[in-house]
């Protein structure tokens, strides 16, 4: 299993998530589209995404 906190890329989000690596991958690309007005999700975030991710 995998965290993430929004929050360690997009400063001031207090968006969490858990789950597998794809599952967190999936519902950030949501909450990016729905909480953050981003039309699509560059390749850069989803590396910063995939780097703060912790286990647990």
């Amino acid at each position: 299993m995998k965290r993430f906190r929004c929050g360690d890329v997009v400063p001031g989000c207090t968006a969490t998530f858990h789950g597998t690596a794809d599952e967190v991958l999936g519902a950030v690309a949501a909450h990016a589209r729905h909480d953050h007005g981003l039309t699509s999700v560059p390749d850069g975030m989803v590396e910063q995404v995939r780097a703060a991710m912790l286990d647990g």
